[in-house]
Formats: structure tokens, sequence, C-alpha cells
């Protein structure tokens, strides 16, 4: 398995801690969090890497290397760090590293998931992509997906409906043909790639059954902290 990690963006929502180092590198419990995904993505027998990098990316590539130390394989898709190419944008980047079937995940999100079970739903499935969800019910944060059987049948972050009962997790799974639908060498936002293959019926939904944590906000990342220091999430 290969998964993306999109670990690129200004992390404006954790300023000022991300505005002398990219969200990936905040320490978590003596740990960079990119460090604690890394080893979850290992323990889950995933080791080849593409690292979407772009604001202060030197500080990754400097502590991570090619990831030999960590016992994966890192390759970096690098975007220039005054012209970002926003979500979408770095997936269609990094193409030319991509696999035929890749997973993608986001450099602030903690998943602690069976990937092998995810990845074996989709592919039995045959459609374009996957988006992983939760049944959130407004739980955590307000819930943005509306699924029907096994597809997504609406998603979004903006505008919420009573129908939306499910919140994206924060995994990704695509066939590399649906790269199709992304600009090249443009800004543009994930969510271009999801409108696309809901429209067209490509865009399968996954029920993980259990919640994410992520280190996107001051509140998530305490309570992630919080979980670390309290032994309930270890190496």
């Amino acid at each position: 398995m290969q998964i993306v990690i999109i670990a690129g963006g200004l992390a404006t929502r954790l300023y000022p801690i991300t505005q002398k180092i990219p969200k990936s590198m905040i320490e978590i419990g003596g740990r960079p969090f990119l460090e604690w995904q890394i080893k979850l993505l290992k323990k889950n027998k995933i080791k080849d890497i593409v690292l979407c990098v772009g604001n202060m990316s030197d500080q990754i590539k400097e502590y991570f290397k090619d990831g030999k130390e960590f016992g994966v394989n890192l390759q970096y898709s690098q975007e220039k760090p005054d012209q970002l190419l926003g979500t979408g944008g770095a997936l269609k980047n990094a193409e030319e590293l991509l696999q035929e079937v890749f997973m993608v995940t986001w450099g602030d999100s903690y998943l602690d998931l069976d990937y092998q079970k995810a990845q074996e739903f989709f592919l039995k499935k045959n459609k374009l992509g996957m988006m992983s969800v939760w049944h959130n019910r407004n739980e955590i944060e307000p819930s943005n997906v509306e699924i029907q059987k096994d597809l997504v049948k609406s998603y979004s972050k903006k505008r919420k409906t009573k129908k939306m009962e499910y919140i994206d997790y924060g995994l990704m799974i695509f066939k590399k043909e649906a790269l199709k639908y992304l600009p090249k060498n443009k800004k543009s936002d994930f969510s271009i790639l999801n409108q696309a293959l809901i429209k067209r019926k490509q865009l399968l939904a996954y029920d993980t059954g259990k919640r994410y944590y992520q280190i996107g906000n001051f509140q998530g990342l305490e309570e992630l902290k919080d979980l670390v220091n309290k032994k309930k999430i270890k190496f």
C-alpha cells in the first residue's frame, strides 16, 4: 500500500506556533506529530509514503530524510513555498510518484483504523475513489457527508443539511485515473476531485466505525497531547 500525506500548507489556525515550524513538526510527547503518523502507518504495514510538502519543508526533510531511520520509504513532492497549490493541487503535483491505487491522508490526522480492511473494501467495489467516514451525528464537529448505501451522495464543509449524519474521516483511496479531474499546475481544492466523483457516482463511502483525532486546531492538538500523556495513545 502507498499513502500520500498532504502536509504543505500554512496551518494558520495554529498561529503563532506554525509561524516558525510546519504543523507536522509540532511536538507531541517529545516527537514530531509526523513521526506519530509514520509509526502508525508502519504498524499497518504501510511503508511507501509520499509527502506533499511546501511551507518550511526543509525542517521536515532534515528530520526524516529518506525515511530509512524510521523503517519506511519517503518520497517528497515539493511545492514552491510562495506558490502553494492547495490540497487538490498538491496531490496533482505528486502524480508522477503515485501508484495505480494509493491512499491519501492529511498532515494533521491521526487515524487508528485497519488500513488493509479499508483498501480491501475499495478494491472490491471497482470505483475511482473512496472517502472514509464516521457516523458523527454532529458530535465532534458538524457532520458534512450524506451517504446512500455504499456511495457518498453529497459532501460539503460549508452547506450542511440534516441528511448529513456522517463526517469525512481523513483517509481516502483513489485510482490514479481519478486525478484527471484535477487541473494541472493550478491551485485547487481537494473538493474539486470529490465533487467530480460524487457527480459520476464514483465516490465510495467507507464507515470506519470509530472516531478520528487531529491537530488542525488548538482544541484537537490539546486533546491528542492529553491522550498521549495519559498513555491512551502510544507506540
